[in-house]
Parts: C-alpha cells; structure tokens; sequence
C-alpha cells in the first residue's frame, strides 16, 4: 500500500507539470485553434532563461523565475506579432507548420547560447524530503503541484473574472461577434499567447528543478504533456489539467508495477502508456473528457 501511495504521489507530482504544459497548449488553441508544436521549446527556454539569471547573474532564484516568466511572455508577445499575425486568414495546416519550425530554431539557439551539457538550475529544494508516515515526499514535487494549482487557479479567476478574460472567452466563442462588440482580436491572441509563454517558464523552472537537471531535451516534456491535453479536450483548461494528472499518475503507476507484472509488453512501456489512455479515451469520447462537441447544421 506505501508503494502504491508513495507512486501516485510521484504522478501527481509528474502530472502537475504535464497539466502546466498542457494548459499552454489549451490558452493557444482556445484563441487561434491553432497547435502550438513550439511550445515545448518555450518550456526549455524559460528553464534556461532562470538558469541564467539565477547562476550567471547571480540574482535571488525567486527573481530569476519572475524574469524567466516575463522573458517567455514577451518571446510569445514577438511571435506573435512577427510571424503568426502575418498569417492572419491563411489555412490552419500553415501557421501549424510555422510553429513546428520554430520548435526546430528554438532548440538550436539553446543549444547554441548554453550548450548541450546537463545544468544545474539552483533551485532552492535540491533533493531535500520530508516523511509523511512511511511515504517519501520530494520537496521539489511538493513545490511542483503547489505551483500548478497556484498557477490553475490564477488562470481561471483571471479568466473568469477580468475584462479581457470575458473578451478572451467571446473571442473562443465566435470570433466575428466578438470583433463586432469591438473586441480586438489581435490584443486577444497577443495576451493568449503571452499567457503560454508564462505557463511554459514555470512549467520548465518545475522540469528542470533539482540537480544537473536541466538540459535542452528537457522541452521532449511536452510530447507526453499533448496526449494530457487530447485527453482532457483542446478546448478545455480544465480538461487539460485533469489529463495532465491522469496521465502522470497512469505513467508512474505503470513504470512501478509493469516490469515486475507484464514484462513481456517490454522496456520503458511507460513511455508508451500516455499515448494508449489518450487513444482510449478518444475511442469513447472523441472530442476528450471535457472537450466541446462541434454542431454543424446542414
């Protein structure tokens, strides 16, 4: 049983972070209905943007996390207004393929800045733990899903309750009745897009938290992060934060248990159980958990 609870805390811990990624995911496509294939690049830029700040310049880790945030917020401000504005009214296949480029240009300026050698980010909770009876919990997980409901939390109050949450959610709704109230369309896909930046830098500074683990490949987080975000529905925040933390926990349980209880399906078959729950799950609910159903009347 200790085995068990010690698993699904580490999944939560895990999921947490896929839910932040995949929220990135979720703000982008509510705006443009656009796939953001960049944003796991952004993840691993905002983890080096604090890595940067914090042991190059030397800064408080709390401020160099706060400048990773703005830093990625603005690098989404410029992508925006340098590329995808300018592909305003073209196919969605188009401003898809522009992001996965970007992805490719992202990852080589890190490498080409910091290097391909593993990191260490110097975060305050290195490897220290606390015991909650007989189970182990990592400070750095706790820390992990503390900022990911933080984060969740201050995502729906903002986009509840503020006027350009409202003018966010009209723009979601119907974008041409939106541009209609006088809603600007571009200031709403601007702030969308700054918002992922956002997530993504503390989705990195999470990912890359403890010792000489941040490195480039720290960005692949996100390959397991969009099956959370199928999962729980594209157009769904909540959705993507609860596939977030169903596949992290489906994950973790399945590498505890599976090598001892079905080896014949092979190693590292973890890395595989993302993708099978969200194929699953789309064969029983196509648009996801929470996902809209499209009507189109004839």
């Amino acid at each position: 049983m200790n085995d068990f609870l010690q698993l699904c805390f580490a999944g939560m811990a895990l999921g947490a972070r896929y839910a932040l990624v995949a929220l990135g995911f979720v703000v982008i496509h509510r705006a443009t209905g656009v796939i953001n294939f960049a944003q796991g690049s952004i993840v691993a830029l905002g983890a080096y943007f604090a890595f940067n700040a914090h042991q190059t310049w030397g800064l408080p880790f709390l401020l160099a996390a706060i400048i990773a945030v703005a830093g990625c917020a603005v690098v989404g401000i410029i992508v925006e207004r340098l590329l995808l504005r300018k592909m305003s009214g073209q196919p969605v296949f188009s401003v898809i393929m522009i992001t996965i480029g970007l992805l490719f240009v992202i990852d080589q300026i890190i490498t080409m800045i910091w290097g391909q050698d593993a990191q260490n980010l110097g975060d305050p909770w290195g490897i220290d733990t606390v015991e909650a009876g007989e189970i182990v919990l990592a400070v750095v997980d706790l820390w992990a899903i503390g900022l990911a409901f933080l984060v969740v939390g201050a995502f729906f109050l903002f986009f509840r309750y503020s006027s350009t949450g409202l003018a966010m959610r009209a723009v979601a709704i119907d974008e041409e009745a939106a541009m209609a109230r006088g809603i600007s369309v571009r200031r709403v896909v601007a702030t969308a897009w700054a918002i992922a930046g956002s997530v993504a830098a503390v989705a990195g500074i999470t990912l890359a938290s403890g010792p000489a683990a941040l490195r480039p490949s720290v960005g692949l987080i996100a390959l397991a992060a969009f099956p959370a975000m199928i999962l729980g529905g594209l157009d769904s925040p909540l959705g993507a934060v609860l596939g977030g933390f169903i596949i992290g926990i489906t994950q973790t349980l399945t590498a505890g248990y599976q090598p001892a209880h079905a080896s014949w399906l092979g190693q590292d078959f973890q890395s595989v159980t993302p993708y099978a729950v969200m194929i699953l799950i789309l064969l029983i609910r196509p648009h996801g958990l929470f996902g809209t159903k499209e009507v189109e009347r004839l």
